[in-house]
């Protein structure tokens, strides 16, 4: 991709004479129809959308959920957890996803008549795969604008987004409503169903003409053109499996509580578009900590994803996440603090949550004997991180920079620090800083195993399977439970067993496990939401832990760090812009907003 966008820059002339002293100069912006001689120019228009993707990097939705805050208060998030309007909305999608919809559909008018090749197989495989590539673009990114402002209007009708097939320009009537909630998906299914079928699972250059799929050796492709088709150097733009992958991600959305009653979309509906992806996929033992293993990090070849990924980023080499993340003493930000609610919903090293008396939890050791995916996510009192592997010390008695509210804006508010998708032995001071190998995982295989567990378990209960899929809830849970060392492989897990024998108990088992292993992923916000939580529950307090030395060792105290004012129903649901709001007449604004 950065070699097409480059390709496109050293395309655009600039022209430069003496005649432009005295009339004007002719401009270098290219027209669009521009694409339909010049297929690097065509494709450049697409990758506009790829630039837009709604993935975010590092925790954003997040820090107003009750796994974390912001160090910052002027942060746009900690301004959302007390004053979240429609003004002032910083988990909305609407004009980016739009932008992106935008490009995609100038590109799918002119696609047809883009010469993509002098050969005519080849040129018809190549407008088939960007086709079916920029169909399921754009239903990601009506997908992404469902989820962030889908709602029920006031007059108690439950709807999504306005749906736009076709570019815009000066002539268009901009007016337009919402489409139902259900046409929405029907629509977005259809356009996901166009790279399914257009596309091939994965991008791989065969060695083998009787490997090529039928639907492209009916078009007359053979090796070498199938290869420049759909070869491994388009590794990273999206396939049928990715596409698959969404699919699976709307169908949970809209199966889900906040939305079952008008999406038309059932728990078992959603599991067997999970099931699609799983199909010959086992968990990744090494999925847990994807971000941490060498090889699938610093020797992952170019282009490729490690058995845990879908879809990633491109791999880069900085230290940028360190800067906003790691504790003020070895040069960073602290940006993010974990809460204590996130720190308390890991168990203890048997499995049992630690408010079970049979957990063996001791509330004078606290981080002693727990899941080691704890150590592993959240860096908390006495661990130690940085180049000189320091000692970081997030006590409340304001001697280090790193104790609790020492110095605001940088200091922890909830006397924690993100580990989790952070190098922990990096320098980044400005005199000798170093850099780590690292990419963005967009989707993991975890999440929609996750996914097909928590949608098994409402259509058919804890021990079921669907849709071709031979994994369970249950067997999903043990194996997650295991990977991380939590429950020794082969050895009994009782509270797993104990949960298994209720629907109830295993849903609040997989919305924990969910929430452990996609945390500060950018999941817990829309889980919530979709999930429509009891009010309480989305306005817990974010706390935090006030340590502090006494005679007889360290006192753990919670302490509220940042209320959260989630307190009314239209909380649920995502507001659309005021901007939007008031320019457009027959655009409804979700109930309550």
């Amino acid at each position: 991709m950065k070699k097409i966008l480059f390709t496109l820059l050293m395309l655009t002339p600039f022209f430069t004479a003496c005649d432009d002293l005295f009339s004007p100069a002719i401009e270098n912006n290219r027209d669009i129809d521009a694409m339909y001689k010049e297929p690097t120019f065509a494709q450049a228009v697409l990758l506009n959308a790829y630039v837009l993707l709604p993935y975010d990097e590092l925790p954003s939705s997040d820090l107003v959920t009750d796994d974390a805050v912001c160090a910052d208060k002027t942060n746009d998030f900690s301004k959302m957890s007390t004053a979240w309007t429609s003004k002032m909305n910083p988990v909305s999608r609407w004009r980016s996803c739009f932008n992106a919809i935008q490009y995609i559909n100038l590109f799918l008018e002119r696609c047809d008549q883009v010469q993509w090749n002098n050969d005519k197989v080849l040129n018809a495989l190549f407008n088939l795969h960007f086709k079916a590539e920029a169909t399921a673009l754009r239903g990601l990114f009506h997908y992404a604008l469902l989820e962030a402002h889908g709602g029920y209007d006031e007059g108690g009708q439950l709807m999504g987004i306005p749906l736009h097939f076709s570019s815009e320009d000066a002539n268009t009537d901009f007016n337009q409503p919402r489409a139902s909630y259900d046409e929405c998906v029907k629509k977005i299914m259809e356009d996901l169903q166009v790279g399914i079928d257009g596309l091939p699972d994965a991008y791989v250059t065969l060695q083998d003409s009787n490997a090529i799929p039928q639907k492209y050796r009916n078009m007359g492709a053979t090796l070498a053109t199938y290869n420049r088709a759909f070869g491994d150097h388009h590794h990273g733009k999206l396939d049928a499996t990715v596409a698959r992958a969404i699919r699976a991600q709307l169908a949970l959305t809209a199966a889900s509580p906040a939305f079952s009653a008008g999406s038309g979309v059932t728990w078992k509906q959603a599991a067997e578009y999970a099931a699609e992806v799983l199909q010959g996929k086992t968990i990744d033992l090494k999925g847990w900590n994807w971000y941490a293993v060498p090889d699938y990090v610093k020797s992952l070849p170019a282009g490729t994803n490690p058995p845990e990924i879908i879809w990633r980023a491109s791999k880069g080499e900085d230290n940028n996440w360190e800067k906003d993340n790691y504790p003020p003493s070895i040069y960073g930000k602290g940006k993010t603090n974990p809460t204590l609610n996130l720190v308390n919903a890991f168990p203890a090293a048997n499995g049992y949550p630690i408010t079970d008396a049979l957990s063996n939890y001791d509330a004078k050791k606290p981080y002693e004997g727990r899941d080691p995916r704890l150590a592993a996510f959240i860096l908390y009192n006495g661990q130690k991180m940085g180049a000189e592997n320091k000692e970081i010390n997030t006590q409340a008695d304001g001697t280090t920079v790193d104790g609790l509210n020492t110095e605001v804006g940088r200091s922890t508010r909830t006397g924690f620090y993100l580990r989790k998708l952070l190098n922990p032995s990096l320098n980044i001071s400005s005199t000798s800083s170093t850099k780590a190998d690292r990419y963005k995982a967009r989707i993991r295989y975890t999440e929609i195993f996750l996914d097909y567990a928590e949608a098994v378990n409402e259509a058919s209960g804890p021990k079921a399977t669907i849709g071709g899929c031979t994994e369970t809830p249950y067997s999903i849970l043990k194996s997650l439970r295991e990977r991380c060392g939590l429950i020794e492989k082969g050895k009994p897990d009782p509270y797993l067993d104990a949960c298994a024998a209720s629907q109830d108990k295993m849903r609040e088992l997989i919305r924990n496990e969910r929430r452990l292993e996609l945390c500060f992923e950018n999941h817990r916000f829309w889980d919530l939401r979709r999930w429509k939580v009891a009010l309480d529950k989305l306005s817990e307090s974010a706390n935090g832990t006030f340590i502090t030395m006494q005679s007889d060792g360290l006192n753990y105290r919670e302490f509220p760090a940042e209320e959260r004012s989630f307190k009314d129903e239209k909380y649920y649901y995502v507001p659309i812009d005021y901007s939007e709001i008031q320019k457009y007449s027959n655009l409804k604004q979700n109930k309550g907003w």
